[in-house]
């Protein structure tokens, strides 16, 4: 690498770094501003931050392409961002580019919203504080650095849900959020700590390429597969720990369109960043694909029986994280990152937008068509899919039950053809259907070069079965729901997957007695039931 290019280089990773530490400075600033003028000026100037941080995220993405076409050099931007502290690769570049855009959008949305309420200057800093977090969580090369991001962004967001702090149920459910959330970052503490003991450093790049080390093993690397899986769990709101996050509703819009499309993600980014460390299939690849997987089919199932617009988006947001983890588990791991940038900026625009889809849900549906002509194009549209991937199983990266679930969705699509349509138009749709995998192939080829080389990834029989079992649950479960409305056991079915199948209530009750202890306020006097204005002194 010549010196001019080295010089661009380091200027641009320089920046790169500065723009998150220049949000921090921004939300100390902002918080102890008071006058509402100067107020306005941080937003517009914490809005430019984002743009500029797109903008070097983009630079960055421009030097690894060159680099990619140049050739290995002794001097890599790799190399380079290490003096920074920094880790520049694909994953990093995507995800800054994803955090910095959702980041602009939800800013811009909550100015307007939060113009009057009086919680709007509490906003500012604690929001910054969370952007900035998650982009030195996804930048830095050192483990420890890393951790304590972690542990930034849930804090950071603990403040955000308890915008409004005279919502007892928000409190409720912050609370509940604060209790799983220090249970997580415990278990990555713990991670990090496994991983230096096997290791012997705390820098990711050190570790990625002790390649002996790696395919020796140990009890260390186990631990650690097993307790960043229990981590990402946590994080990404899986069962049986997802009962704060149906209750998080509470919080304003903006602060939801952050929690479900930003931070809950971050769980299955901790794996696609760390798990170039593991060799192959470990223990905690075993427990995300088990979690994940009952995660997936349970809420998927819930969410088709919800009446709730807001409570049908947390349980798709379930749902989404489980299928994530359930990839990863199964060593998808771009087919993961890319679910995780989709489903972000889907959900960002589902939260924001949810005063939209109250209308639209409110609306006269389409009428459906009969069962055998909803069969017929679910099934031939499936039958293309399904022939498409066969002769291209790269899609899929050869793997049969991705397969599956591609196919599924492609169905999926083209069952809700309604009637009355011609014969013209219901050819369209399934067209548009099947147009799914063409779309999913491009954005796979897209994405997939930023996710490192994991050749050799070996899936043992248990986890095929399991695997294979929890797609034909969940297909045979969907269609008792979608056709089976008219016989009582599916009637009776239905009433117990509205509520989740209770899974949350065992970890609910403890998580609400702790946060109502937490909550607690001790005092000499107690209201009486049924007579608010009336107090009596406590026995």
């Amino acid at each position: 690498m010549n010196p001019i290019a080295e010089f661009s280089s380091l200027l641009i990773l320089a920046i790169w770094l500065l723009l998150p530490v220049s949000l921090f400075v921004l939300a100390g600033l902002s918080g102890w501003l008071k006058s509402p003028l100067k107020l306005n000026h941080c937003w517009r100037l914490a809005g430019w931050m984002m743009v500029a941080s797109m903008a070097a995220s983009l630079m960055v993405g421009v030097l690894l392409l060159a680099q990619a076409q140049v050739g290995g050099n002794s001097n890599t931007l790799a190399t380079l961002g290490g003096r920074f502290g920094l880790y520049p690769d694909g994953i990093a570049v995507w995800m800054a580019l994803m955090v910095a855009f959702i980041g602009w959008v939800i800013l811009r949305f909550a100015d307007n919203y939060l113009s009057q309420d009086p919680g709007r200057d509490r906003f500012l800093p604690w929001f910054l504080v969370t952007v900035a977090s998650v982009l030195v969580l996804v930048f830095t090369n050192h483990l420890l650095i890393l951790a304590g991001a972690w542990i930034g962004v849930s804090l950071a967001l603990h403040h955000l849900l308890t915008l409004y702090q005279d919502r007892p149920q928000a409190r409720m459910a912050a609370v509940q959020k604060f209790i799983v959330s220090r249970v997580g970052d415990a278990l990555v503490i713990s991670g990090v700590v496994a991983l230096y003991l096997h290791y012997g450093t705390f820098y990711l790049p050190e570790m990625v390429q002790s390649e002996a080390a790696r395919a020796g093993g140990s009890t260390a690397l186990t631990v650690a597969s097993v307790v960043l899986a229990l981590a990402a769990v946590l994080k990404c709101a899986q069962i049986p720990f997802h009962g704060w996050l149906i209750r998080v509703m509470e919080a304003p819009t903006p602060v939801s369109a952050l929690l479900h499309a930003g931070v809950i993600n971050l769980g299955g980014f901790l794996w696609l960043r760390l798990f170039p460390v593991f060799d192959g299939f470990t223990a905690g690849h075993m427990i995300l694909l088990v979690i994940g997987g009952m995660t997936a089919v349970v809420a998927v199932l819930t969410m088709m029986t919800q009446y709730s617009v807001k409570h049908a988006l947390a349980w798709s947001t379930c749902a989404q994280m489980g299928f994530m983890l359930f990839e990863i588990g199964m060593g998808a791991y771009t087919l993961a990152l890319l679910h995780l940038l989709a489903h972000s900026l889907y959900k960002a625009h589902s939260f924001l937008a949810s005063g939209r889809t109250v209308a639209v849900s409110a609306a006269t549906r389409f009428p459906e068509s009969p069962a055998a002509s909803r069969l017929f194009w679910a099934g031939a549209t499936g039958l293309v899919a399904a022939a498409i991937l066969v002769q291209a199983p790269w899609i899929v990266e050869n793997n049969p039950v991705f397969g599956a679930l591609l196919v599924l969705a492609v169905s999926a699509a083209a069952m809700g053809i309604p009637a009355g349509a011609t014969a013209a138009v219901k050819l369209r749709l399934a067209g548009l259907a099947v147009l799914l995998v063409p779309v999913y192939s491009l954005l796979h080829f897209l994405v997939g070069p930023a996710v490192p080389v994991h050749e050799g990834f070996a899936i043992p029989t248990t986890a095929w079965a399991v695997s294979s079992a929890m797609v034909a649950l969940l297909v045979a479960c969907s269609l008792m729901i979608v056709f089976g409305a008219r016989f009582p056991a599916t009637r009776a079915l239905c009433a117990h997957f509205c509520q989740g199948l209770y899974l949350e209530l065992p970890f609910d009750r403890l998580t609400r007695f702790l946060a109502a202890e937490a909550l607690k306020v001790p005092t000499m006097f107690r209201r009486v039931p049924h007579h608010p204005f009336r107090l009596e002194e406590r026995s």
